[in-house]
């Protein structure tokens, strides 16, 4: 580990003031040098900031930080910070005559007056404020085991969201098909803001289920609407009370959507529709294609118009499976991620990937980018584990910024009318570096195939706002846990006779964290609940919990992402029986 010695002599209102992991306690956080950081009491805070104008300090730290005073976490892995060694400071006293002890207890004096940390404000939460904000999108659903045309392979789902961005990035969805078989499940992750994960979530599994809808069926659809007739329902979604769609652009929607039937129409090899996969292959391309499109036609509608360029430049990654009677279908373009819960005969659980990460840890998809381009280009496709030094997740709906020409994009955007903020509909002209040969990003998914046996018991399906933070193992053990209210442990093994007294206390703390019963009832806040508050033991730790969830909404994102799960299970009787 290497150190830094830093002098700083700066004005006192360039720090940001923030609640510290510890009651009472504050951190000053300089916005612009992350190693000038400075612990004090709440009291001393106002204090400094009305009465200090500068100060003059030498602040011994270690790099990289583990959090340890201010947000407190062994395992955390922070952007932005370093671990302060208070005691390393000696006696710091600034000009206004304020002087810091040194001792890790955090106090003041000031003509020896000392202020206690416990009488200072209280921001932890208490566990029934935690337990509202985890559960406050929350959904559960109970799947009828026969619809009227088959046995269902769903028994339930169990979904929620947790937001680090303001607003929430992430999206869902599921929803039933109603003139096919099956039930489509997604997830979908935005960057450069919400718009395009908004309209991904609302417009992509209808056009799945068009693709797998027969010629004849099409017509009928196509008929209706000749006529002025009702259209039958394509999908049975199932919404939360948060969920919203994008009403101005619904007719432009279901305009493209019928052109899209009306193209399957014309095809002499559509007949029956499509398989599940090619379906999936199809609609992820397609609806990518209309996105592009759309943004480029003009609109007598600004709103639409400047609605259409938004969901085109800000970007969407997305996972999404098709659980049948006999198989389950995932495609995946991104970085979510779908892992398939197995109940082994031994009562333990495997975790089973049915995706593959696309990013810049995936050997191959990095290989598949880089012959993209010339061999001039091979050192630069990719840089700092980011496509172009930018993006992190390697395939994605919309980002045209990374697609388009630099003359085509250059003109879209002038195309807006006079005075429309782009700052806030998160557009900008910016072209990124080495931008020579586009397009560097694409949205056809990876496709995974698996045949349902009677020991998949469920499906898990999270955005990388949850992977970041647990391993499938991991995961799926959380999961199938809370799903039988069994906590296997394994034997003690001959080393493990051996430990000494304090790492046997450290075995124990383990396996009493990994007994403790579970807190929800739902199985995706259960996930959440464990990824942000599991402590070095694996035990659930309140205070790191309480203080991830009130980080202020511009610092929240530098510590967690938006987080989104869905647990589908599965009827094993029914695969049991096939």
């Amino acid at each position: 580990m290497s150190s830094c010695q830093i002098a700083a002599e700066e004005d006192i209102d360039s720090f940001v003031i923030l609640p510290s992991l510890h009651r009472g306690e504050y951190v000053a956080l300089h916005p612009t040098n992350s190693v000038a950081l400075l612990e004090m009491s709440g009291r001393v805070c106002a204090s400094i900031l009305q009465r200090a104008s500068s100060y003059t300090s030498t602040l011994y730290c270690t790099a990289p930080f583990q959090y340890t005073h201010f947000v407190g976490f062994p395992s955390s892995q922070p952007r932005a910070a370093y671990q302060c060694h208070f005691s390393s400071w000696g006696n710091v006293t600034s000009r206004s005559g304020l002087s810091f002890t040194g001792e890790e207890s955090g106090s003041w004096s000031q003509s020896g007056r000392n202020l206690s940390t416990q009488q200072d404000l209280d921001f932890q939460l208490s566990r029934v404020q935690i337990n509202s904000i985890l559960r406050s999108n929350e959904q559960t659903v109970s799947v009828p085991e026969f619809d009227g045309r088959g046995l269902s392979a769903v028994k339930k789902f169990e979904s929620n969201q947790l937001a680090a961005n303001t607003p929430n990035e992430d999206r869902r969805s599921a929803a039933s098909c109603l003139q096919s078989k099956g039930m489509l499940f997604g997830v979908f992750d935005g960057h450069g803001g919400w718009a395009c994960a908004q309209a991904v979530s609302e417009r992509l599994l209808y056009y799945t289920a068009v693709a797998m809808m027969s010629k004849q069926i099409l017509e009928e659809l196509e008929k209706c609407i000749e006529h002025g007739r009702a259209v039958p329902p394509i999908l049975q979604w199932y919404k939360h009370h948060t969920d919203f769609n994008y009403r101005e652009s619904a007719s432009l929607y279901i305009d493209h959507l019928r052109v899209f039937w009306q193209e399957l129409l014309d095809s002499e090899e559509h007949g029956e529709g499509m398989s599940p996969l090619d379906a999936l292959d199809c609609s992820f391309k397609r609806l990518d294609a209309d996105i592009s499109l759309e943004a480029q036609v003009s609109f007598s509608n600004d709103l639409m118009k400047s609605t259409a360029i938004q969901v085109a430049f800000a970007g969407s990654t997305a996972c999404v499976a098709h659980v049948g009677t006999d198989r389950i279908h995932v495609a995946n373009s991104g970085d979510c991620r779908a892992v398939l819960g197995v109940l082994e005969e031994d009562g333990s659980w495997s975790a089973l990937p049915l995706s593959q990460d696309h990013n810049s840890q995936n050997q191959a998809e990095m290989e598949r980018i880089k012959a993209q381009h010339p061999p001039s280009e091979r050192d630069t496709v990719v840089l700092d584990d980011r496509l172009l030094g930018v993006l992190m997740p390697l395939r994605a709906f919309g980002d045209v910024r990374f697609k388009w020409s630099h003359e085509l994009q250059q003109s879209i955007l002038a195309s807006l009318e006079p005075g429309v903020d782009l700052d806030s509909l998160n557009l900008y002209h910016y072209t990124p570096p080495n931008y020579l040969t586009p397009p560097y990003l694409d949205v056809a998914p990876d496709i995974t195939c698996h045949k349902l046996r009677p020991q998949d018991r469920f499906l898990i399906l999270g955005t990388d706002g949850l992977w970041d933070e647990l391993g499938n193992e991991e995961a799926v053990r959380l999961v199938g846990e809370h799903l039988s209210g069994i906590h296997l442990q394994a034997p003690v093994s001959p080393s493990e006779r051996q430990m000494k007294l304090g790492q046997m206390h450290e075995l124990l703390l383990k396996r009493q964290a990994r007994a403790s019963p579970a807190l929800d009832t739902n199985a995706a806040t259960h996930l959440i609940r464990h990824a942000l508050g599991t402590g070095e033991y694996g035990e659930l730790c309140q205070e790191r919990l309480a203080s991830l969830l009130t980080l202020p909404e511009d610092l929240a994102r530098m510590y967690r992402d938006d987080i989104t799960v869905t647990v589908v299970y599965l009827n094993s009787d029914l695969a049991r029986h096939s």
